[in-house]
C-alpha cells in the first residue's frame, strides 16, 4: 500500500464490514484492498468478481452467501456464521457490492455483532446508485434539474410510489427490475408525466455494462422488446438525459 497513506491493522477476532463498489475493481477504497490483503476469511455476496476476490490473500478461506438468485444463505444465517467466525479468533471480511449501509443490510448485521459483543468497523464502499449511474454518464443531481433525489428499494410492495412521485424530481431505485412496470404505472398515476426520462443501467461500471434509455409511459414495452438481467439500477427524472442534451 501506499507510504503516504496510513491503514489500520486487521485486529483477530474483527469483523469488518466493507463495501465493494459497483463492480470495477479500480473502484475499490484503499481501505477495502487493505482488508483484503490481511482478511483469514471473506465471507462475500454474489456480485463480488473474481477480480476483486483475487486480491484476498491465497491462504484466505472464500465464503460465498449469495444474495442474487440461485443458492444463498438466509441473513439470520449470514450474521450467525460472522460472529462464529470471529469468535475462532479469525480476520473476517464481509465483502459487499456497494456500500454495506446502502440497502446492503450491514447495519443489521453490525447489530449481531455488536450484540455478540464482536469488535466490528465499516468500510463504506461506492453505491451503484452515484457511482454507477456516475459511470454511465448519469449525474444524480444537477442544478438546473434537481435539490433532492430519493434512493428506493423496488422490491417491497407496501412502499407508497405515490408519495415517492411527489417527493422529489430524481428517484433512484435499487433492485427494481420486477415490478419496475407497476411502479411506473404507480409514479404516472400520481403525476409524474409518462414522458419522464428512465434509465436502467445494468453491470454498472463493468465492461458488459449496458443503459436502457426510456420514459415512464414506454418502460414496460422497452423492457419486454430489450430484456435486461440484473444487477441493475434505475434512475428515474430530468437528471437522466441532461448530459445528452448539453452542448458542447
Amino acid at each position: 500500500m501506499s507510504e503516504s497513506v496510513p491503514l489500520p491493522d486487521f485486529p483477530a477476532g474483527h469483523v469488518w464490514l466493507c463495501g465493494a463498489g459497483p463492480g470495477d475493481a479500480g473502484l475499490l477504497t484503499l481501505h477495502a484492498v487493505n482488508a483484503l490483503k490481511q482478511a483469514d476469511v471473506i465471507v462475500h455476496d454474489a456480485l463480488i468478481g473474481a477480480d476483486i476476490l483475487a486480491l484476498g490473500l491465497p491462504a484466505a478461506e472464500r465464503i460465498y452467501v449469495g444474495k442474487r438468485g440461485g443458492q444463498s444463505a438466509t441473513q439470520t444465517q449470514i450474521s450467525q456464521r460472522l460472529v462464529e467466525l470471529a469468535q475462532t479468533g479469525k480476520r473476517v471480511l464481509r465483502l459487499k457490492g456497494g456500500d454495506p449501509f446502502m440497502f446492503g443490510r450491514g447495519g443489521e448485521e453490525a447489530q449481531v455483532l455488536a450484540a455478540a459483543n464482536i469488535p466490528w468497523r465499516i468500510i463504506p464502499g461506492v453505491t451503484a446508485g452515484i457511482g454507477g449511474l456516475a459511470m454511465a454518464g448519469i449525474p444524480v443531481t444537477h442544478r438546473d434539474v434537481n435539490q433532492a433525489a430519493i434512493f428506493a428499494t423496488g422490491h417491497d410492495p407496501a412502499t407508497d410510489w405515490a408519495a415517492i412521485a411527489r417527493a422529489a424530481p430524481v428517484i433512484v431505485i435499487y433492485m427494481g427490475l420486477k415490478r419496475i412496470g407497476d411502479i411506473a404505472r404507480i409514479l404516472i398515476k400520481a403525476g409524474r408525466g409518462a414522458d419522464t426520462p428512465v434509465a436502467i443501467v445494468t453491470d454498472a461500471s463493468l465492461p458488459t455494462q449496458k443503459i436502457l434509455q426510456t420514459t415512464l409511459g414506454r418502460i414496460a414495452d422497452d423492457l419486454a422488446a430489450h430484456p435486461v438481467s440484473p444487477p441493475a439500477v434505475i434512475c428515474i427524472g430530468g437528471t437522466v438525459d441532461i448530459l445528452e442534451n448539453s452542448n458542447g
